[in-house]
């Protein structure tokens, strides 16, 4: 039934300029609209557009969390007979771009005005983004600089093949399948270690403990970044976790940093979490277990005509739980799961927020692939309290409101000093 309504009205878009475009007050008259071009009915391309907005129409439909109607679609299709296809075919452009440009001006016109995050990405793009927001790399696993003794290792990355073989920080590699590093470009050896997935590089390098040579095959594969780390803090007692990225190796490096925290007289925790983006809600969930009691509901999301997904506080062994007093250091830049482990933390008074309103993004945004690679971002859902408050479009507010950025770990860390008691678990 749905398919002979989107058929017939896409034939009366193409024969007949009547009601499609109508403002709230008055339908739109033949007269007002502009005539469309008959002969887009004999183009094949142009029916495979339409088939394939049909399919994107169809997806934002079923799962966007904000109500779209077939009036919105027809409102689009319009403006595509009447405006986009004519200018795009004219321009020269190719018919795959044709297809996902346009694809993209309808998830713009569908979303909500006040929704930033909800897009249409081509094959290429998607796939870049997918990598992204999940914290995946494929690659050697390795940073460096160029010097005149050779390619200085400045990082190794936990996960990747380089590091199970034994490279470390301030190794040489000498070689790079039989290259010598000291004739290449910094360009060059940036590219010999980004290889395709799957692919094998033989490097030959100068290991500084044991003061000899090795060789060794390193794959190229997948991994998930480190993207968690331990600062230094200038006040006796207090550490600073950094997370600059959420994703599904973030509670395996954090079970890391807090046992050590653990074994040592800390006296203050401070979450760094400034410029995070977020990542998969799930490993906000993680962590929370290292400070909220075992088993109780951590938030929940809602999609449209769903029951609630509920998020409950995970149970880890009860020496690795963290009973002191927090800081998380938030900004403008810290969205989606990182806000939303942060806002959970303050209701929850577990932690005092300190620095900026963060992003506003405690959404639950899904990814739809298409045949062709393409794929369209969507919000799903929106993140709430266990008491079914709704995370604000504003971000979360900090307790401790300072736009200076500068120092702030300090400040955090003397804070945490001050106010030991109001701050900790019991």
């Amino acid at each position: 039934m749905e398919r002979q309504f989107f058929k017939k009205f896409f034939c009366a878009t193409l024969l007949v300029t009547t009601v499609i475009v109508s403002s709230p007050r008055r339908p739109a008259a033949a007269a007002d609209l502009p005539p469309i071009n008959k002969t887009y009915t004999q183009n094949k391309d142009y029916q495979g557009y339409l088939k394939f907005f049909e399919e994107v129409y169809k997806t934002v439909e079923k799962n966007y969390y904000h109500p779209v109607t077939p009036r919105d679609f027809m409102k689009f299709i319009y403006i595509f007979n009447t405006k986009i296809y004519a200018q795009l075919k004219l321009a020269g452009k190719s018919q795959k771009y044709i297809k996902w440009r346009s694809a993209a001006h309808l998830i713009d016109a569908l979303k909500a005005d006040d929704d930033i995050f909800s897009k249409f990405f081509p094959p290429k793009d998607a796939k870049r983004f997918e990598k992204e927001v999940l914290g995946k790399k494929i690659d050697l696993g390795i940073d460096g600089a160029l010097t005149s003794e050779g390619f200085v290792v400045l990082r190794v990355e936990p996960r990747s093949d380089a590091h199970e073989k034994g490279l470390r920080e301030k190794d040489r590699i000498l070689t790079i399948d039989g290259q010598q590093t000291i004739t290449l470009s910094q360009e060059k050896i940036t590219e010999l270690l980004t290889p395709l997935e799957g692919q094998t590089v033989r490097l030959v390098y100068y290991d500084r403990r044991q003061e000899k040579e090795f060789t060794i095959d390193v794959i190229s594969k997948e991994y998930f970044r480190q993207e968690t780390f331990l600062v230094p803090v200038d006040v006796p007692g207090v550490f600073c976790i950094q997370i600059r990225q959420f994703n599904r190796a973030t509670g395996e490096d954090m079970t890391e940093f807090i046992s050590s925290i653990l074994e040592k007289d800390a006296r203050g925790l401070i979450i760094d979490l400034r410029g995070n983006p977020g990542g998969p809600p799930l490993a906000a969930r993680e962590i929370s277990a290292f400070f909220l009691p075992p088993h109780e509901e951590f938030a929940y999301f809602q999609k449209k005509n769903r029951p609630r997904a509920r998020l409950d506080v995970p149970e880890i062994p009860a020496e690795l739980r963290y009973h002191g007093p927090i800081a998380i250091l938030v900004n403008e830049k810290s969205g989606s799961a990182s806000e939303l482990f942060a806002g959970i933390m303050q209701r929850r008074g577990r932690a005092v927020l300190i620095g900026q309103n963060t992003a506003g993004q405690v959404f639950l945004k899904s990814m739809f692939h298409f045949s062709d690679g393409s794929m369209v971002l969507l919000v799903t859902a929106r993140g709430h309290h266990p008491d079914g408050a709704v995370f604000s479009f504003d971000g979360v507010t900090p307790n401790v409101p300072r736009d200076d950025q500068e120092e702030l770990i300090h400040f955090a860390a003397e804070y945490l000093v001050a106010r030991p008691s109001a701050l900790s678990s019991l």
